[in-house]
């Protein structure tokens, strides 16, 4: 995996930065194959999304199928639910990576 920009101009510190660049695409690719699910409704509603921040399966109990205003709250609801949990995955990963270098929490 190549990174876009050119490090050569950096010196030595470009060649740093070009392995951890891989490392940190390595760790992002980790994080967006794993899965997260979001609920609500007490689970009437289930959104799944994986570390990439996709949606990638959502599952509707048939009890709330009738009642379309309540079925687009709980939708709403579980989607953030799960997009949260997923943005975790993400910054797990880039914490692992980045922790020992100092950097202020919340940047990823």
């Amino acid at each position: 995996m190549s990174t876009p920009f050119d490090l050569s101009a950096l010196g030595p510190m470009g060649g740093l930065l070009g392995p951890m660049a891989q490392q940190m695409e390595a760790m992002k690719a980790q994080a967006a194959a794993q899965e997260v699910e979001g609920q609500a409704g007490g689970g009437l509603v289930k959104v799944t999304a994986n570390g990439g921040l996709e949606i990638v399966a959502v599952h509707i109990d048939p009890k709330v199928a009738g009642d379309t205003e309540m079925l687009q709250d709980l939708l709403v609801v579980a989607t953030n639910d799960a997009l949260a949990k997923a943005q975790v995955l993400t910054a797990q990963a880039m914490q692992g990576m980045l922790g020992g270098l100092g950097m202020p929490p919340g940047l990823f």
